[in-house]
């Protein structure tokens, strides 16, 4: 259960996907004075290398983030994504990748508010020290998010984002993400939640975005970046996707002036391609 390491996978194409939704996401609360809070239930580390350790044994980050790195052609929406990465990497080499607790705190006010869970005990430990100039703005917790999460709904301020990436390596985590959205959807209705998963071959994941579809919400968007065919052995993930419950009106567009553009610069073969749907109440 304990044996994922987001580190082997940091700054691949499906945190490219990730952190982009998660950026427009928090900008657009950050639009009305009132403040909000940001609840990341599977935290990981925060930050990782790149040029050693997990990272390079994989080096799945060339396909990602290392593919926008050097390109002057980016829609505004993966230029304002790919500026955030370069905070960690000032002198124009990228070394280093933050992971989603940094976009989301680079991206709050001083009066919202970034709540971190993280279960992994190594990881949970270097996600308290990446935070610990953070202040009380940040609060890390070294426990199951999935349980963190009824504690916390609704947050003090009834604004907030969710965000649910567990690394689904046990089919119970599709399960308990149904779950724990069923249960969070009847303490916070109009809350935002952001669900990322893998496209794999297996059918807990090409069922998950139905399943969500059929939650009560006041709409949802889905988006999924595919960049390659499925292995004829099924190993493997081919692709990630995106499922917001309540989403900003303005995501649907931003995206769809942004995802070709991944396609063409992440894609890896023919089966390259995207989804973007939603259901506007």
């Amino acid at each position: 259960m304990l044996s994922y390491r987001h580190a082997f996978h940091a700054g691949n194409h499906a945190d490219v996907l990730k952190h982009l939704v998660l950026i427009q996401l928090t900008r657009y609360l950050g639009q009305k004075e009132k403040p909000f809070w940001v609840i990341d239930t599977h935290a990981g580390a925060g930050a990782y290398e790149l040029e050693g350790g997990y990272a390079a044994k994989l080096a799945e980050y060339r396909g990602g983030i290392g593919r926008l790195w050097e390109r002057s052609d980016l829609p505004a929406p993966v230029a304002d994504y790919v500026e955030q990465v370069r905070r960690f990497n000032p002198d124009g080499r990228l070394r280093k990748y933050p992971g989603s607790p940094f976009f989301s705190l680079w991206t709050l006010r001083e009066q919202d508010r970034l709540r971190l869970f993280e279960l992994h005990s190594t990881d949970a430990r270097l996600l308290r020290s990446n935070f610990l100039d953070a202040g009380k703005q940040v609060i890390v917790e070294d426990s199951d998010g999935f349980a963190g999460l009824r504690a916390l709904l609704p947050p003090p301020p009834r604004r907030g984002l969710v965000l649910i990436d567990p690394s689904y390596e046990e089919k119970q985590d599709y399960e308990r993400v149904i779950q724990a959205l069923k249960e969070a959807l009847t303490r916070f209705p109009g809350g935002t939640y952001a669900v990322w998963y893998p496209q794999l071959t297996r059918i807990e994941s090409r069922e998950l975005p139905q399943r969500l579809k059929r939650l009560p919400g006041k709409g949802w968007l889905h988006v999924a970046l595919r960049v390659r065919e499925p292995a004829r052995d099924g190993f493997g993930m081919h692709g990630s996707g995106m499922f917001v419950i309540n989403p900003p009106w303005t995501l649907h567009e931003t995206l769809a002036g942004s995802m070709p553009f991944l396609v063409e610069v992440l894609g890896e073969d023919a089966g390259a391609g995207f989804i973007l749907e939603q259901q506007a109440v």
